[in-house]
């Protein structure tokens, strides 16, 4: 463990503020303490940034942009390219971190390094092509087209439960598209933040940016400032519903941009016709991977009556098998919660299962060892129950059971949270209904498979209160740059749009 930390240079007090300058310490910060959630062990402090230190960083970020905005894209691509290179040299050490700071079992923890290396590729095929779109002008030896230019400093408030790979999603994305890019880690997980820093630093560096990447450390203030701060015209925060909606509107307060990935109460349904072994292996892992803490954790299964027996029974048995300890252990599948408030959490959410009229049909037990572990809770629960119109950050699912389609996708709808979903049938027309306008209400719809792994492919996202925002594949590049509309008058007229005549 300690060899981990090592690699990167990883211990004693450490700085999280980095600017041009690279990590200076300012004993006015706030000092934190990384923990390992697999046994507790204090991995290293961090010294947070001061006010002053934060106003540094963000003027240097600036300075940053505006010579970054300048180089052509494809160069800017193959600054990302190389900082994908990077992260394969170190994916092994890196995956480790992860997994020893947040306590997501390893496999997880080199995924999510994995998956900052596929947004990197992603990101440079990116950087050329980002498209504008010519339109026909209506007036004569008129040329009218829109292009794409950069925003600015991007501030990104990332969470403990992802400590890297969002931060790839939006911080490769946008340096592809000429911004610079201001960090915010969790508190929690700084140590994965100041590795991953410290690595693009050095590539910025080496092609003469030394600072376009930026950290800045600390706790809820340091989100407030970068919210209110107009010289960054775009804040890309992922984390509670509660912390979205604070972000969002201070933003929107001044006239900047939020990007918002928020909570997620997400829902399976699972029809008569659907096969199971697939639905039961979906559930499992989506309820139970990350021990709860993701996003696109499954919390909700609406089963319909003719097979919710089986499921249960499935569940069940599945359950019992999930091996629970060390994540760093190749034959672990679920790790700790992070801190010993997550598991305070899941005990109140456990007791009110029985206190609402739901039944515990396995888990629902702390254990007693080093470390915030728990056992994963599978619940029999009804669809009035006030847990399930929550998002409790914790390994608790329910299975609720239906009439019919219909019923489900009432329930299912019924939150104001609304991330990821999916169904699994063997039905064309319960699918295609699933996703259709009146289905899913959803930014991610699924057919038989899970709520939880999405790709990087696809805009990831949500609607109702998981925030609006979209990150990712697809088209979410545009959200890091802003779109001007041009006219070329290439005549010697000059004629008014809409027939006006206005002669002097």
């Amino acid at each position: 463990m300690h060899e981990v930390l090592k690699s990167f240079g990883l211990e004693g007090e450490l700085s999280g503020g980095c600017g041009t300058a690279g990590f200076l310490s300012d004993p006015a910060g706030e000092l934190f303490t990384s923990e390992c959630p697999a046994t507790g062990e204090v991995l290293a402090q961090v010294r947070g940034v001061s006010k002053a230190q934060y106003d540094a960083i963000v003027d240097e970020s600036t300075e940053a942009f505006r010579a970054w905005r300048t180089r052509p894209a494809p160069e800017r691509g193959e600054l990302v390219r190389r900082i994908g290179m990077a992260l394969r040299e170190r994916k092994d050490d890196l995956g480790k971190l992860t997994t020893l700071e947040c306590g997501k079992i390893l496999s997880e923890g080199l995924g999510e390094v994995q998956e900052m290396i596929d947004m990197a590729d992603l990101a440079v095929g990116m950087s050329r092509q980002l498209y504008g779109l010519t339109m026909h002008s209506e007036r004569p030896q008129h040329r009218m087209y829109e292009q794409w230019h950069p925003m600015g400093p991007v501030g990104v408030i990332s969470a403990f439960n992802f400590p890297v790979a969002v931060w790839a999603w939006n911080a490769f994305v946008a340096a592809a598209c000429g911004d610079s890019v201001i960090w915010k880690p969790s508190e929690k997980t700084p140590l994965t933040a100041i590795a991953v820093t410290q690595l693009c630093r050095e590539v910025a560096a080496d092609m003469g940016h030394p600072g376009l990447f930026t950290l800045t450390v600390g706790a809820r203030d340091i989100g407030e400032a970068m919210a209110q701060d107009r010289r960054l015209p775009i804040v890309s925060a992922t984390g509670s519903c509660r912390m979205g909606r604070s972000v969002g509107e201070t933003v929107a307060a001044r006239m900047g941009r939020s990007i918002l990935e928020l909570g997620g109460n997400n829902a399976i349904i699972v029809m008569d016709d659907a096969d199971l072994d697939l639905a039961t292996r979906a559930i499992a892992f989506g309820a139970v991977g990350t021990a709860g803490q993701r996003c696109t954790t499954t919390r909700r299964v609406f089963a319909q009556s003719g097979i919710v027996g089986e499921l249960c029974e499935r569940l069940t048995k599945a359950y019992g098998s999930v091996p629970i300890g060390d994540p760093l252990d190749s034959g672990t599948l679920m790790g700790p919660l992070i801190d010993a408030d997550a598991v305070a959490i899941y005990e109140k959410v456990v007791a009110r299962v029985p206190e609402e009229g739901g039944e515990i049909l396995h888990g629902g037990k702390t254990l007693d060892r080093a470390g915030h572990y728990v056992e994963p809770a599978l619940c029999r629960s009804k669809a009035d129950m006030p847990l399930l119109k929550e998002e409790n950050f914790v390994p608790v699912l329910h299975v609720v059971e239906v009439k019919d389609l219909d019923e489900a996708m009432s329930h299912h709808n019924a939150v104001d949270q609304g991330l990821s979903s999916a169904i699994f049938t063997d039905s064309v027309r319960s699918a295609e209904r699933f996703l259709s306008a009146a289905g899913s209400d959803c930014g991610i719809a699924n057919v038989n498979i899970g709520t939880s792994g999405a790709e990087i492919g696809g805009a990831f996202g949500g609607e109702k209160d998981t925030g609006g925002g979209r990150e990712a594949g697809s088209d979410a590049w545009k959200a890091y740059m802003r779109r001007q509309t041009c006219t070329i008058n290439w005549g010697e007229e000059l004629p008014l749009a809409q027939g006006v005549e206005f002669d002097v």
